[in-house]
């Protein structure tokens, strides 16, 4: 399950607004993650950096992390806030010292990064009470968007692996094709 990522020449795709917030909205995201003004925030699994352009007005700073370094190329032409650094990382191996992040999120690629290993260094590098926001596809939906079915982790899938990583779930919203999970660190 899960671990592709989604083609870099697709790019364009990520940017269609009416698309991306149709599963996700802006207002939503912000809601999650409870953002103060200072925050420093990671976007885990950034992409073109759509969503990062909504979180960064209302965060001290903002790792857009991605796998690919082309996915950084097209948020480079597009105009990067100054706020934003480009971190070309996998999940499981955060450029990070410990407790460095106030939160971190994820809209649309846990599937991609889904592993004990990757859990752990998100627990690892965020702070006491710190938050992990999951967007993602659920197993249970169509897939009629987003990845194939057979990529996808059920709601409970994952509510198990943040448990197991050591992760309260605050929140938990099951859609007909996507979920919301909230994750806190004690």
């Amino acid at each position: 399950m899960g671990y592709h990522t989604f083609d870099a020449e697709r790019a364009d795709k990520l940017e269609q607004s009416g698309q991306r917030y149709r599963f996700v909205s802006a207002e939503e995201l912000l809601w999650a993650l409870s953002l103060s003004a200072d925050d420093t925030v990671a976007d885990l699994g950034s992409g073109t950096g759509f969503f990062t352009d909504d979180v960064a007005p209302h965060a001290g700073t903002v790792h857009a992390i991605d796998v690919q370094e082309e996915m950084h190329e097209y948020y480079r032409q597009k105009g990067v806030p100054e706020n934003v650094t480009l971190v070309t990382s996998d999940v499981s191996d955060l450029p990070f010292d410990d407790d460095a992040l106030d939160a971190a999120f994820s809209t649309m690629t846990y599937h991609e990064f889904a592993s004990d290993e990757a859990l752990a260094e998100i627990r690892r590098v965020l702070a006491t009470d710190g938050r992990l926001v999951l967007f993602d596809w659920t197993a249970t939906g169509s897939g009629t968007s987003g990845p194939p079915l057979d990529e996808r982790y059920s709601p409970d899938e994952a509510v198990d692996a943040l448990r197991n990583a050591g992760f309260t779930v605050e929140h938990e919203a099951v859609r007909p094709e996507t979920f919301l999970l909230i994750g806190t660190l004690e």
